[in-house]
């Protein structure tokens, strides 16, 4: 099926009603969020805990294609009812939900989210927010036209250390920055053979519905399903759409930066199943107020990552944060771990106290000590706030599918080794057109 009759077929199952029971932010009127939640292992568990502490939600409705993770959210939650498909579930409970918390693995998230939008649901989707660039534009137009609330599940885009290093970066407290260095030293790669044969599918686990609208493939035990996706093209988006999306955002955010103009991926040669082990992208990107004329973006994940560099130096010859990101700007560096640490200024190779009370003198920021738990939630139920009226969300679609989209189209260019693409942000193209047959794919229908 391709991707424009899914969306045809998804249309016409929300044209159903002409009502719908959420639309935009809920009134006011509305004491309480009713949720549905598609994907409850995994991930999906922690979302489903932290939208449920919220005292004024309701989960009515629980789907997992996997029945083990099913009944353990059944168990903490006997009220809701249970779902292997979710198609099935939003068409028969589109009038007893408010909103949806999409947990799947990522080739399923625009999917389950474009259907829920559609028929006018709220959505909290879970990061990277698409598999496609073609599905995150979409994703973005509908949640735009619809004005419907929406975030993406990047939780860190909430806490403190985070909107600290935005404020301090806005305020110009190293100048106009030219160069950001980010890493991560994860292995969400697979460099070596397509596995051969096929393996019983466990009798928990609906395989066709699991696959959805991705291409038909044999089950291997240990190699998709639980948690490996993420290294396979099919499913996931590498260590590039896993921790790049978190580290990437303050970065994003703070630098109000929009699509590149230009990415390369010095990676191994792609073999058509898994993502490379070590990827070094460099973007470029248009300048903005609080940058050069251009930026410099250089990502690097998988072992041994990053290599040493001058930019990374730290004082005091202080070892580097696990995972992190580096500013570079016309007065210094500014270094922020990843994660639950503070941002350190670094001047002339010195490190330099910040007086935060010079940069936040109300206290808008709120509690500056680290509390994770505490803090954990607060991504969540700024969401519900939202669909209840009272809050905003802070990772809309209009700003997440931006964000997403920089991502895919680095984990893209991994396909073209150290050739350096060129995007066209409105024609949504690439100059290299084989480049532009990775930009969507087509939906197997299921």
């Amino acid at each position: 099926m391709k991707k424009r009759d899914f969306l045809k077929t998804s249309a016409a199952l929300a044209s159903t009603a002409l009502f719908p029971n959420s639309l935009f932010a809920l009134t006011k009127d509305n004491k309480r969020l009713r949720t549905a939640h598609v994907g409850v292992g995994g991930m999906g568990a922690a979302d489903l805990a932290s939208i449920s502490s919220h005292a004024l939600v309701d989960v009515v409705a629980l789907c997992d294609v996997d029945s083990k993770n099913l009944d353990a959210a059944k168990a903490l939650h006997p009220g809701a009812k249970t779902y292997t498909d979710y198609r099935t579930l939003l068409t028969e409970m589109r009038e007893d939900i408010d909103a949806v918390v999409v947990s799947t693995p990522d080739h399923t998230h625009a999917p389950v989210s474009m259907m829920a939008m559609k028929m006018d649901k709220p959505v909290y989707c879970q990061k990277p927010l698409t598999h496609f660039v073609s599905e995150a534009r979409e994703m973005r137009k509908i949640a735009e036209e619809k004005n419907l609330v929406t975030q993406m599940g990047i939780q860190v885009h909430s806490f403190y250390d985070y909107k600290l290093a935005t404020l301090l970066i806005q305020s110009g407290i190293i100048g106009k920055v030219h160069t950001v260095r980010a890493w991560s030293p994860k292995n969400w790669g697979y460099d070596g053979p397509e596995p051969k044969g096929e393996d019983l599918v466990p009798e928990h686990l609906d395989w066709d519905l699991w696959l959805g609208t991705s291409p038909e493939r044999p089950y291997k035990e240990t190699v998709y399903h639980p948690g490996n996706w993420r290294k396979l093209v099919d499913y996931g988006c590498g260590t590039l759409g896993d921790m790049g999306v978190h580290i990437f955002d303050t970065p994003y955010n703070a630098l109000a930066l929009d699509v590149p103009l230009t990415i390369t991926n010095n990676c191994r040669k792609p073999n058509g199943f898994g993502f490379p082990e070590n990827n070094n992208v460099t973007y470029t990107f248009p300048g903005t107020n609080f940058t050069d004329d251009t930026l410099t973006w250089i990502w690097s994940d998988g072992p041994g990552a990053p290599k040493k560099h001058k930019d990374l130096k730290l004082p005091k010859k202080d070892k580097l944060p696990l995972q992190g990101a580096m500013f570079i700007g016309e007065k210094g560096r500014l270094l922020l771990p990843h994660f639950m640490e503070l941002p350190r200024l670094i001047i002339d190779g010195e490190y330099k106290e910040i007086d935060v009370s010079a940069f936040d003198p109300y206290n808008s920021l709120g509690n500056s000590k680290n509390d994770y738990e505490r803090d954990a939630p607060k991504h969540y139920h700024q969401f519900v706030d939202a669909c209840l009226g009272t809050d905003k969300a802070s990772a809309p679609f209009s700003y997440s599918a931006r964000l997403t989209e920089t991502i895919l189209l680095g984990v893209i260019a991994g396909r073209f080794p150290k050739k350096t693409l060129h995007w066209d942000n409105e024609k949504t193209r690439f100059k290299e057109e084989e480049a532009n047959a990775f930009l969507s794919g087509n939906y197997r229908s299921f």
